[in-house]
């Protein structure tokens, strides 16, 4: 790729391939995989990335909002969509455009048949999501009669799959309470079948509940970090390839004085003759207040350079004190080398955070 000469955010679609290969290398061949797209599929392209995951064979997509489906109907893509978090206001457009809603609770599933028996729909697809311990959505093991009941009694919709979301299956430590949520899962599904008289598809390991637990993967698994690149655990560094790598480039250089200051509020005063370079982006692109003040930093020809100062909305500062650069030099936020995962983990957040973050007015540059 030729060097950056603006901020844009480069996503590689053969990283993307390789992700998605190695994790299907760990499921039976008969295992299926929805790829999670969700938040602009993790902060690149919802659209280019759903194209190529369906290439590649994905059995389905998931994202959080209806109108992240919409659009990647629009673009044409037919492969099933789950809409994690519909709400009523949503359903006339989730059944216009053929996605397929989680029910996670009495008040959904009443006004979803409603809605689909208003106009005439017969068995349309729904995603029945149980709460084992996450306690975010879902229904419990004790609802699982009324449900059944409710859906006996209409023609409308059949339940597709029935899922629940593992609340620490990257943290071994807590492999005890994991284990608990998938025997409260199996326990659920076995109810479940026996009262529908069907066996509908199940689903509970996220990306790290596919490489820590093998004996839950059930019919299929979700990925969404894992795609992209993190494995949550370094030892998957060596398999997983981040697929984006965010640069941009030095706009200008400045000679410092000691004591002189960089920045809104005065926030970083320099102790020594200092060189800064401003950079074009700011928390408006993704880059928050949070990585101010030395927490962040960008790599320039090779060296790190800490940020100084609170990060403006458009730019932030960098201390290139001790880098031999020039205005119009490429600059490296993150890629597969300096990954995000180290950037946030520096600041004191998480990969998913900053790779989601970066705004929409950066450009987006695909590798094929």
């Amino acid at each position: 790729m030729p060097k950056a000469t603006e901020t844009v955010l480069e996503i590689n679609l053969n990283y993307l391939e390789q992700n998605y290969k190695y994790l299907k290398s760990k499921l039976a061949p008969n295992t299926m995989f929805l790829a999670v797209v969700k938040a602009f599929a993790y902060g690149s392209d919802q659209v280019q990335i759903a194209k190529k995951i369906t290439e590649l064979g994905a059995d389905y997509l998931a994202v959080a909002y209806t109108s992240e489906g919409v659009a990647i109907r629009k673009a044409g893509i037919q492969t099933p969509i789950l809409v994690l978090h519909p709400q009523e206001v949503n359903f006339e457009e989730i059944v216009a455009y053929n996605l397929e809603p989680s029910i996670y609770s009495a008040r959904i599933l009443d006004q979803f048949i409603k809605y689909t028996s208003s106009i005439n729909k017969e068995d349309y697809p729904v995603h029945l999501k149980f709460n084992t311990g996450l306690n975010r959505l879902g229904f419990l093991k004790a609802d699982v009669p009324q449900i059944v009941q409710k859906i006996q009694e209409t023609t409308t919709i059949k339940v597709a799959s029935a899922f629940s979301h593992m609340a620490a299956s990257e943290d071994l430590t807590e492999k005890e309470f994991t284990e608990q949520q998938i025997q409260k899962f199996k326990s659920i599904s076995n109810t479940l079948d026996g009262l529908l008289c069907y066996s509908p598809i199940k689903h509970m390991c996220n990306t790290s509940g596919i490489l820590n637990y093998p004996d839950a993967h059930f019919n299929m698994v979700r990925s969404g970090i894992g795609l992209y690149g993190f494995g949550n655990d370094a030892k998957y560094d060596v398999y997983l390839k981040p697929i984006a790598s965010l640069k941009t480039v030095i706009s200008q250089l400045h000679n410092l004085d000691p004591n002189q200051s960089v920045g809104y509020n005065m926030a970083y005063k320099a102790t020594h003759k200092m060189v800064t370079a401003t950079l074009p982006l700011g928390h408006a692109d993704g880059i928050y207040r949070i990585y101010g003040n030395q927490k962040g930093f960008v790599f320039i020809n090779g060296k790190k350079a800490p940020i100084v100062g609170n990060t403006c909305m458009d730019m932030i500062m960098v201390d290139v004190t001790n880098i031999n650069c020039k205005e119009g030099d490429e600059v490296i936020v993150f890629n597969e080398v300096h990954t995000a995962d180290a950037l946030a983990t520096a600041a004191g957040t998480i990969s998913y955070e900053l790779v989601t973050g970066i705004s929409q007015r950066v450009n987006r540059v695909f590798i094929f």
